[in-house]
């Protein structure tokens, strides 16, 4: 685990690993909505309980006052999980290998379902459990736990094709050049 690198690059990074998170916890939570209750909208509608109150869990249609709170709530809710990841595993894709940022995934995903599921008040869980089975809400953690790494392996893959790659050194006339 490597944290020596500027907060400003934390940040950086994590609001666009958290763009990313974000549209693959939405996109689970729909399609699992969907197939578990008949709606794709009803879990990011769920989220805006926070405010609304349980019944929001209820509102089966796209509409501002639930869903757009529901994608604000999860939007910002992904933006401080990739911040952790960041903080914790960002650069241990940097280093080669998918061993450390997969399991760092993992780990901030764990870390999120504990915190979100058994640490706060109910009031401030996602709301999916309203509208999703147990095994649904297991698949919308493991998408956050595998779209935590992509932003760091894809800097890694952008800074390998970015650095030029050596020459091999030629032997000329008893000499070698470059």
């Amino acid at each position: 685990m490597h944290t020596n690198h500027r907060p400003a690059e934390v940040l950086r990074d994590a609001l666009t690993a958290g763009a990313i998170v974000c549209v693959a916890t939405m996109a689970a939570a729909a399609l699992r909505g969907r197939a578990d209750s008949g709606s794709a909208v009803a879990p990011i509608n769920a989220t805006s309980h926070v405010v609304h109150g349980a019944e929001a869990g209820e509102v089966e249609e796209a509409d501002l006052r639930h869903t757009a709170l529901g994608v604000a709530i999860n939007a910002g809710a992904s933006m401080l999980w990739a911040a952790v990841y960041e903080g914790l595993f960002g650069r241990a894709g940097k280093r080669g290998g998918l061993a450390r940022p997969l399991l760092g995934g993992a780990a901030v995903a764990a870390l999120a379902y504990l915190v979100d599921y058994h640490l706060v008040p109910k009031r401030l869980t996602p709301g999916w459990e309203a509208r999703v089975s147990g095994r649904s809400l297991a698949m919308i953690f493991a998408s956050l736990a595998a779209s935590l790494p992509i932003w760091s392996l894809l800097r890694r893959r952008g800074s390998e094709s970015a650095s030029p790659t050596p020459r091999p050194l030629r032997r000329r006339s008893g000499r070698i050049s470059g």
